[in-house]
């Protein structure tokens, strides 16, 4: 049978991202792609399970695959839904590969200097990343975040080295949910103390490493693993914070298989991206926040 999701192609299908992929049986894209060269660097990875790496940080990247068959079969999908385990990176999330990134571009490139301090705003994942990068490569890393935010994740960087400045919340804010004038605060705090301290700060939002962290290695890592699964990738979905993982993978799988068709998913109640939360219709429709520059 045919699995039908809206997209006119036909025979099975696959839908993949971090909340799964559908697939099917493999097909070659004839039209070259600019991204040859990724697809190589990609496929020049030590193969990691032959040897013992020098530190976690290396751990980063070349997170597994799954196909999801018991819940496919339990909701009746004609098709296959794979599912990229980004949970089993060292840091528990895929922001550590944009760590590993913008760290490493920062030192080829001379904007971050050997054991110059770096600094970012982080509500957890990213400064999770950080840590463990500037760990490993000899650089003190400050976390700026709110006292709304998670304690846990506070407690996490701590324990991996980081030195972690929390900034008090804005009088009549919520605790545990941090507004729009919290996060001023934090913006604010964040700026001064990349003075201050003559720090690099590992901006999220503004370097294009977040996207080319995806771009060169997840999305090459998703096309080899479907590929090598006899599929094709018909489908991704995620979820949107940055907006780095959705920018850097869809390029990258656009250029495998041109066909393929790629979603964000928003929560009802905060559709940013599309426009259609009236309560928001003063921010939205809004673009995603980070892209690769011409």
């Amino acid at each position: 049978g045919r699995l039908r999701t809206g997209m006119g192609m036909c025979g099975r299908q696959l839908l993949a991202g971090y909340a799964g992929v559908c697939a099917g049986p493999s097909r070659r894209c004839s039209r070259k792609s600019s991204h040859q060269c990724t697809l190589r660097r990609f496929s020049g990875i030590t193969a990691r399970k032959h040897t013992v790496l020098p530190s976690a940080m290396h751990a980063i990247h070349e997170t597994p695959c799954v196909n999801l068959s018991r819940l496919t079969a339990h909701i009746g999908l004609a098709g296959s839904i794979v599912s990229k385990l980004e949970y089993l990176s060292p840091g528990f999330s895929k922001k550590d590969r944009i760590a590993r990134q913008m760290v490493e571009e920062a030192l080829a490139d001379g904007h971050l200097q050997p054991q110059q301090t770096v600094i970012e705003l982080t509500s957890g994942n990213t400064g999770t990343g950080l840590a463990i990068v500037c760990a490993a490569l000899g650089h003190p890393f400050v976390a700026v975040m709110s006292r709304g935010n998670s304690m846990e994740r506070a407690r996490m960087m701590s324990a991996l080295g980081a030195e972690v400045i929390l900034v008090e919340q804005c009088e009549g804010s919520v605790p545990g949910q941090v507004s729009g004038d919290d996060l001023q605060r934090v913006f604010d705090e964040t700026a001064k103390l990349v003075v201050e301290r003559g720090a690099f700060r590992a901006d999220q939002f503004e370097l294009e490493g977040n996207v080319r962290a995806h771009l060169e290695h997840t999305g090459p890592e998703l096309i080899s693993q479907v590929k090598g699964a006899g599929m094709r990738l018909d489908a991704f979905v995620d979820f949107v914070g940055s907006g780095g993982t959705f920018a850097g993978v869809s390029a990258a799988l656009r250029a495998a298989w041109v066909h393929a068709k790629c979603y964000v998913v928003e929560p009802a109640g905060a559709a940013v991206l599309s426009g259609r939360n009236d309560a928001l219709s003063g921010l939205a429709p809004h673009k995603i926040q980070v892209m690769l520059r011409p």
